[in-house]
């Protein structure tokens, strides 16, 4: 499964109907818009093909339903699963936009040439994205992704160079 990019993890089941809770993994709201198709990755390691048939917002996650699941017996076995999609199905970005695959695993730098950590988890609560940077010792460092603090990022070489604000670091 490797040309497959992770878009949603189903965390629940909601209700009886067959409605799942889906943390969301992505940028793109469009992505569980009503028609699209999901990848889900079973245990075993084969694939369902899923469509979405309902889509709504509750409480900071997608309530997704899937076409011909119709009860909370037939989603019961999701609960833990990754929803995904076909490499091929990623759009072109602006410049200075990145997809998350592409950032975590990036390894962080301070203008002064020092390494901070790598990047593990992306975290979106409001106006930026707030990377979660992993140091060889000490707590996560959380960088916001603002041109302030973010002056470089090079996908290609896996490298993110920031200019800390004050108490950054602390």
């Amino acid at each position: 499964m490797t040309d497959m990019l992770n878009v949603g993890k189903i965390v629940n089941t909601h209700g009886i109907k067959g409605d799942v809770k889906v943390q969301r993994i992505t940028d793109f709201e469009e992505r569980f818009d009503i028609g699209n198709q999901l990848i889900l990755e079973k245990e075993n390691g084969q694939t369902l093909n899923l469509e979405i048939d309902g889509h709504r917002d509750h409480k900071g996650f997608g309530l997704l339903h899937f076409k011909s699941y119709d009860n909370i017996n037939d989603v019961e076995q999701f609960k833990g699963r990754l929803l995904k999609i076909p490499r091929d199905q990623l759009a072109d970005l602006a410049e200075n936009e990145f997809y998350y695959h592409e950032i975590i695993g990036c390894a962080v730098y301070l203008t002064s040439g020092e390494k901070l950590g790598t990047i593990k988890e992306i975290l979106a609560p409001g106006a930026n994205d707030v990377w979660v940077t992993e140091r060889e010792e000490g707590k996560d460092v959380l960088v916001p992704y603002i041109a302030d603090v973010v002056k470089e990022v090079d996908v290609s070489d896996k490298k993110v160079v920031i200019e800390p604000m004050e108490g950054l670091l602390d």
